[in-house]
């Protein structure tokens, strides 16, 4: 009898939902969006009813699941694009629940410091990203129960600070070494060297230039006057920001005698202490001689 109640009951709840609410219904998480039959769930809910043990079934929202906003909105990946700078907002919240639940938030598993108040059922931060945040993953969980967690990540895009001109003087056969900064978000496409509006001949100048991802580097040992003064320019392609460049202006000045001062000082406390050691050693006999020219100047007196 009881088995024949519950189960009427069971067709009941399932046809007045498909009537009520329609045959569908979409169900929303951070990066994911699903579209699940309304029978199928009210049979769900049902099971569980019935069956406390069916607590964790991933396609249903849990009564007190997390929740991430953000502006900008993240994808469907959960990756929020942001310029450098641009202020990011974050705002995690916890399902419907009576008891004030603390939440956690990490900044890649790092525990990220709260304010009072605000860790109480929601929670909320304001990200300014910098070069560090790219690739910076914020979870959000509920203390003590960290199955239950959300996470998003940010990719911050950022271009070539190059845009300045730098005034360079070396003496002519001194190395010279120019520094240009290619750190972009997206990689830059092509780093290009000239020199007066012409590009470097790397062998015919003597010239070699390194790249790294990070810092585009040329270089040249024992410089000529006529050959690599003049205005230097490193020009930087992006597929997001376009072209820069930096500007160094070489000056290539005569080579000076240079005094070696270090050498002569470690020679003039070489001879110092030769000539101590010399004295201490002959004391005695100084000592000597100047004590019989004293007493023949009694003497004589």
């Amino acid at each position: 009898m009881k088995f024949i109640l519950r189960a009427a009951v069971f067709h009941f709840l399932v046809l007045y939902a498909v009537h009520v609410l329609g045959k569908f219904v979409v169900l929303e998480r951070p990066g994911h969006r699903e579209c699940i039959s309304i029978s199928f769930l009210v049979t769900i809910y049902i099971v569980k009813i019935y069956s406390p043990d069916l607590t964790q079934l991933p396609f249903l929202p849990h009564p007190k699941g997390i929740n991430i906003q953000s502006k900008p909105a993240f994808n469907d990946e959960g990756v929020i694009q942001v310029k450098l700078n641009d202020p990011v907002s974050l705002v995690c919240t916890l399902g419907v629940t009576k008891a004030e639940e603390e939440l956690v938030w990490l900044r890649n598993d790092a525990a990220v410091l709260l304010k009072e108040g605000n860790n109480k059922n929601r929670s909320s931060l304001c990200v300014t990203p910098t070069y560090e945040d790219n690739g910076a993953k914020f979870t959000c969980h509920q203390k003590g129960n960290s199955t239950d967690q959300v996470s998003v990540t940010l990719n911050v895009t950022f271009a070539p600070n190059i845009s300045e001109t730098v005034e360079v003087t070396v003496e002519e056969e001194d190395d010279l070494v120019l520094e240009c900064d290619t750190r972009a978000n997206p990689l830059v496409s092509s780093v290009t060297w000239s020199l007066n509006g012409s590009l470097v001949d790397l062998l015919a100048d003597g010239l070699s230039v390194i790249n790294n991802g990070l810092t585009s580097q040329l270089t040249s040992s024992k410089v000529k006057k006529t050959l690599h003064g003049g205005m230097y320019t490193c020009t930087v392609d992006s597929p997001m920001y376009g072209s820069s460049s930096r500007h160094f202006q070489v000056t290539i000045t005569d080579k000076t005698l240079k005094f070696p001062l270090g050498p002569m000082i470690a020679g003039l406390v070489v001879v110092g202490l030769t000539a101590l050691l010399a004295v201490v050693s002959r004391w005695r006999k100084i000592v000597k001689v100047t004590h019989r020219i004293h007493m023949w100047s009694t003497e004589t007196d």
